[in-house]
């Protein structure tokens, strides 16, 4: 680049710069804020309903169909009740976001998996195992990176359509990011194949016990039924995500200085070099040692989430036991030189890297949190806004309502990520809605299920999202830049499946 054209790229940054990820969430908590002064509160009525998964009856508490009331004061008057500025009591007002956000039983749940993840893989990185392996794998098979993102990208997808794969994909993503990037690709491609791969099988899935199977007993219809429509619905998407992430990588092994990451992949390409990646290790005992400890964790999670019912907790616990064994082996085999003290110091380097994710998961919960919180039966903002735009679906074709379905839980992820969560907050009111408009309510299934899961790619109120960049040094305004297309043929896939399941009477 001329110094000129430097010079006039630097004007223009002066005078815009793309806000941080902590801005634009606070922006976010701003609108929310003055939602509450705007929208009046409402709630449901509940009941419990009983559904079969693998043959087990279970029960689940639902929105009533019909029950949405505005909360009233003595006159009858509908109450709008702004959120104050501060809370002194321990409730919630607009500034105790933050703290609020972060002792959110589920935020802390996500915020506590990326530090003990983190700590723990920040052991296993320090041993040099996994580059040492995988890089020398790939060198003697000669090309044989190539194969790695379409394997990768399956079978993360499979995670995500079998056992609901999501946070499970963040310690992955820190293994591959160093990988890819000593092997000519990027940081975004160890993000595509792992937490992209899981959210595009997370929502064309035939088998999630915690989207599909939850949506379909809140819907009132066989839980699992439907399977051979969402199976090939699962090889089509996972084949597109597959094919666009594969003509992007040879996008950039051809031009790596085009990648939106190119420059923050410089910590990477510094970190294999400290490390003597790119030359090789030398590869021992101790490195396989440490490598099956590795299979044998990914194997022992797989074990506990499918025949277990293992989750976050069990999984950030059976990580926590490989890092200290990965340590064990590093420091009795003197792996990098690796000393007893090195254990605590890089658990600690690894949990570091993660805090800067963990405070987004905590600002991402407290918009939640200024809105009312999610729970149906509380008066709240959220449950007004979620009754008016379920109502403005009625009276529509079949087709343009089942859209309009998609559309709405597209955007209303955005406010509850969580598949189980988003499932019991609509399926309740889009199960019977469908009837009323002619689309049966497998498509309605479908409908929250992929709009559930594709926009999970680029709200800033995911977790698992936020935490995947992080583990890749990826700005969220970058990352923008990079998905609104790959995610648009994905939407536009998306709307192709929908019309489909309602010509075909699914």
């Amino acid at each position: 680049m001329s110094k000129k054209e430097g010079k006039g790229l630097k004007s223009f940054n002066k005078g815009f710069q793309v806000p941080d990820t902590y801005i634009i969430i606070f922006l976010v908590v701003v609108v929310a804020a003055l939602l509450t002064f705007l929208v009046p509160k409402g709630f449901y009525e509940t009941q419990d309903i009983s559904y079969m998964i693998n043959g087990v009856e279970k029960t689940r508490t639902v929105i009533k169909d019909g029950s949405f009331q505005y909360l009233t004061d003595d006159a009858g008057n509908v109450v709008t009740e702004g959120v104050a500025l501060f809370s002194g009591d321990g409730g919630t007002g607009f500034f105790n976001y933050m703290y609020n956000g972060i002792v959110n039983s589920s935020a802390i749940e996500i915020i506590a998996f990326l530090m003990v993840v983190g700590g723990a893989f920040g052991i296993m990185i320090r041993t040099g195992a996994i580059e040492s392996g995988l890089i020398g794998l790939i060198r003697k098979a000669k090309g044989a990176e190539k194969v790695l993102i379409p394997v990768l990208f399956v079978l993360f997808s499979l995670g995500g359509a079998v056992f609901g794969m999501g946070e499970e994909a963040l310690p992955f993503t820190m293994i591959l990011c160093p990988l890819f990037v000593a092997v000519g690709y990027d940081s975004v491609i160890a993000v595509l194949v792992t937490y992209v791969a899981t959210q595009i099988g997370f929502g064309s899935s035939w088998m999630n016990p915690f989207s599909v199977g939850i949506a379909q007993g809140i819907a009132g219809i066989d839980v699992f039924s439907g399977a051979g429509f969402r199976m090939v619905m699962w090889v089509v998407f996972t084949a597109l995500g597959c094919g666009m992430t594969m003509f992007y990588a040879a996008k950039i092994k051809k031009t790596p200085t085009i990648s939106i990451a190119y420059k923050t992949d410089a910590y990477f390409r510094e970190q294999n070099e400290k490390t003597g990646i790119d030359e090789g290790h030398s590869f021992g005992l101790g490195h396989i040692l440490v490598l099956l400890t590795l299979a044998a964790t990914v194997v022992w999670v797989i074990w506990g989430v499918m025949t277990q019912g293992y989750y976050m907790p069990e999984i950030a616990t059976q990580f926590f036991i490989m890092g200290i064994v990965s340590g064990v082996i590093g420091v009795f085999f003197k792996l990098n030189d690796m000393k007893l003290n090195d254990i605590a110091i890089s658990f600690k380097d690894g949990a570091k890297d993660l805090i800067g994710a963990a405070l987004v998961v905590a600002m991402a919960q407290g918009i939640m949190q200024v809105l009312g919180g999610s729970d149906p039966t509380t008066p709240t903002v959220i449950n007004t806004i979620m009754y008016n735009i379920s109502n403005a679906l009625s009276g529509v074709s079949g087709a343009v309502a089942a859209v309009l379905m998609y559309l709405f839980q597209s955007v209303f992820n955005f406010f509850v990520v969580s598949g189980t969560g988003q499932a019991a907050i609509t399926m309740p009111i889009m199960a019977p809605l469908s009837d009323l408009l002619g689309v049966s309510r497998q498509t309605a299934v479908v409908a929250f299920q992929l709009g559930d899961a594709f926009t999970n790619l680029i709200v800033p109120t995911s977790g698992c999202l936020i935490g995947s960049l992080a583990i890749a040094k990826i700005e969220w305004s970058n990352w923008i830049k990079f998905m609104w297309k790959f995610l648009g043929v994905l939407m536009i896939g998306a709307i192709i499946t929908v019309l489909i399941a309602v010509g075909i009477g699914f």
